[in-house]
């Protein structure tokens, strides 16, 4: 398959799936999304604040961007753990929970608009880019990304597919999931 008909591809299924996030997010309330279902089970906020704000810490190694989250957006959405939570334990993130939710969509927005605007304007050949190579740093080696990576390493289609697109369906699985145990209904059939 070409560069750009993969490109295309995954223009049209980010889409898809930021979709699911924006209607996940609309119809549900801070309180469903904090909620606590009992011990070693993390409430929908980490998989929310967990996912968006993977996606945009991945930026810096895709793009060399920035990421967007920073002292201010730490503040305005007031999450209870000002960390994704990747290195952290179920017993620790099970008390990640969001302050400001209208603010946390504002970021989640800010993400998905910045990813899309950049899928929308990269070059197809930029796509081959190694962005982390082969022999992989020992807290890469066991991910799933580098189980799909080439020979030469991971390119910047393996990190978008594997560190967005496919890391986002995971966690919206496990929001559909959760949304069933606060009383709604799944996002997709």
């Amino acid at each position: 398959m070409s560069n750009v008909v993969a490109l295309e591809s995954l223009r049209r299924r980010m889409r898809a799936m930021h979709s699911l996030y924006h209607d996940a997010t609309a119809t549900m309330t801070v309180d469903q999304v904090n909620h606590m279902e009992r011990d070693g089970v993390v409430p929908i906020a980490f998989s929310l604040f967990h996912i968006v704000n993977m996606i945009d810490a991945s930026f810096m190694l895709m793009t060399g961007s920035t990421p967007i989250w920073n002292d201010d957006w730490a503040e305005r959405v007031g999450m209870s753990i000002n960390d994704h939570g990747k290195h952290k334990t179920v017993d620790e993130m099970v008390h990640q929970r969001i302050g400001d939710y209208p603010a946390f969509i504002d970021y989640m927005n800010a993400v998905f608009s910045r990813t899309e605007e950049w899928l929308d304007e990269v070059d197809p050949g930029d796509l081959d880019r190694v962005v982390i190579a082969r022999p992989f740093p020992s807290m890469i080696a066991s991910t799933y990304s580098a189980r799909v990576a080439g020979e030469a390493g991971i390119t910047v289609l393996d990190a978008a597919e594997c560190w967005i697109y496919q890391h986002g369906l995971r966690h919206m699985g496990e929001i559909e999931h959760a949304r069933g145990l606060v009383g709604l209904t799944g996002m997709t059939s």
